[in-house]
């Protein structure tokens, strides 16, 4: 049987995210907009109420939530301000590298400081490398008992707050795909210095930085799995990050039709509500069409690896229908508004800003359809 309803513990999760984000975010959404500020102070509200690194099991002190959990939460920060949601977000895309290959030594070592506040950035993207993750640079060269990392990297989330890095380097460059890593690199390591911050177009509260590794050691046992398995390691966390990212984008969208609601209702035009008028109806009816089809593809992408299924084609398709949709949506917000729209009193500006980037990171739409392409003719 299929069933979407869910369990009350899930309805008490999504609440919980809800009333965060109605409370704690919204009202400083368009400040952090404004001042480009990180939000430290959301951040460490969040950690105290379990909304943060929810991914971390029970035995290292996390809530021990599931993916679909992840999502509900998602969506509802997303409502309230992208940017924070995807700051939210990153800490529990750094966890899971060391969550689906850290040693147990490792997990014991670096989860419990994560629970406690612990800050994480996910550092695969570079200047020259971004849909082309073999096109790295970053190389990690064996010295006895430590690995040696030098390279940079580029449009790292969080990565001037954070307190370690997952750092993809080559251990291996001849080997191409098979020659990759994956390092924990903590943030007191000598060599390692905070670049350049993004002066972005949108989610702003966002914090985005290129980061540099000149010489930094590293302990070996800082390699998470074993050498050349970081390829695999980055495709695994795709498939569990992109349904996650994409129910950010499915809250931003339902945050503009439910902006344009409320406008479409209030606002006359011709002597009548502008909800009245069929070529605003429609463009609302299509946003609701779209969210809750987005929604769905969210929903199963995000129970597929729960169950050991293989998703990489269900995670492309959610987050390439997601990114195309929260666009498609936030425009016709700003459509719907008019050339209040236009103006940043209201906040469906803000929302089209924000929504560009779902088409671009985690993955460009372009490169989702080439995933998907291949999934549809890998031979059976």
């Amino acid at each position: 049987m299929v069933d979407f309803s869910l369990t009350e513990e899930q309805k008490e999760i999504r609440e919980l995210a809800k009333k965060f984000a109605q409370t704690e975010i919204l009202p400083l959404a368009r400040k952090f907009d404004e001042t480009h500020e990180f939000p430290h102070e959301i951040f460490r509200k969040a950690l105290e109420i379990g909304l943060l690194n929810v991914n971390i099991p029970a035995e290292y002190g996390g809530t021990g939530l599931g993916l679909m959990e992840e999502v509900l939460i998602n969506e509802e920060l997303g409502w309230a301000c992208s940017g924070v949601a995807a700051s939210m977000e990153v800490n529990n895309l750094s966890n899971w590298p060391i969550l689906l290959s850290g040693s147990e030594e490792t997990k014991k070592k670096f989860l419990p400081k994560i629970v406690e506040g612990w800050r994480g950035a996910y550092a695969l993207s570079e200047p020259e490398a971004g849909s082309d993750v073999a096109g790295i640079q970053t190389t990690a060269k064996r010295d006895g008992d430590s690995y040696v990392i030098n390279g940079s990297k580029q449009f790292i989330t969080n990565g001037s707050v954070a307190d370690f890095y997952c750092v993809f380097a080559y251990t291996d460059k001849a080997a191409r795909y098979g020659g990759m890593s994956c390092f924990l690199v903590e943030r007191g390591a000598k060599g390692v210095r905070v670049g350049k911050k993004e002066d972005k177009m949108g989610q702003r509260a966002s914090d985005t930085v290129s980061m540099h590794f000149e010489d930094v050691h590293i302990p070996r046992a800082n390699l998470l799995g074993k050498e050349g398995d970081g390829f695999s390691i980055a495709m695994r966390v795709f498939d569990r990050s992109r349904p996650a990212i994409s129910a950010i984008a499915v809250g931003v969208a339902r945050r503009a039709m439910e902006e344009s609601i409320k406008y479409a209702t209030e606002r006359k035009a011709f002597g009548k509500p502008l909800y009245e008028q069929q070529g605003i109806s429609f463009m609302i009816a299509d946003m609701a069409i779209n969210v809750e089809a987005a929604r769905l593809l969210v929903w199963r992408s995000a129970l597929m690896p729960e169950t050991g299924e293989k998703c990489a084609k269900e995670a492309a398709i959610a987050k390439a229908f997601a990114a195309d949709m929260v666009m498609k949506v936030t425009t016709d917000a700003v459509q719907v508004f008019g050339g209040y729209g236009y103006s940043r009193e209201y906040p469906v500006e803000k929302l089209m800003r924000d929504a560009k980037i779902f088409a671009i990171y985690e993955g460009t739409s372009q490169i989702q359809r080439v995933i998907i392409a291949r999934e549809l003719f890998r031979p059976r």
